[in-house]
Order: structure tokens, then sequence, then C-alpha cells
């Protein structure tokens, strides 16, 4: 069984803003009004990484101009 909540952590889940929204109505998950690009790029890095951790393999640790990828340009 967890333990109990403390009074600030209650109190905060209990001022907490809460929006409902029927399954299939919710809005996207637009980051740009409040985060820059680079902000966002450094999320994403942050999840790989956490990602990464949590399978238990090594990344690689190759640097992104020695990773096997293609560009392919339309046209």
């Amino acid at each position: 069984m967890p333990p109990p909540l403390s009074e600030p952590t209650a109190l905060r889940r209990f001022n907490s803003p809460v929006v409902v929204y029927r399954l299939g109505e919710e809005p996207g998950d637009d980051l740009s009004r409040s985060t820059t690009p680079e902000e966002r790029i450094a999320l994403v890095w942050e999840l790989t990484r956490r990602m990464w951790t949590l399978t238990g393999q090594p990344s690689s640790g190759a640097s992104r101009e020695h990773l096997p990828i293609r560009v392919i340009r339309p046209g």
C-alpha cells in the first residue's frame, strides 16, 4: 500500500485544474506556444535517453552524423 500523501502534495493535486474531453475530441499536443524548437528537441532527446535506459540495452552512442540513415529528398 502506498504511503499517505503529504499535505502539500494532496493540496496541489486537489487544486490542479482538470479538463475532461470526450474520447477522440482531445486537443492536440501542440507545444509550440509554450516551448521553443530547441526545448522541444531537448524533450525528445530526454525521452529517447530514458527509453534506452528502460530497455536495459546500451545505446550506440554514435553521433548523429555517424548514424546509419538515408535522406530521400522529394523530386
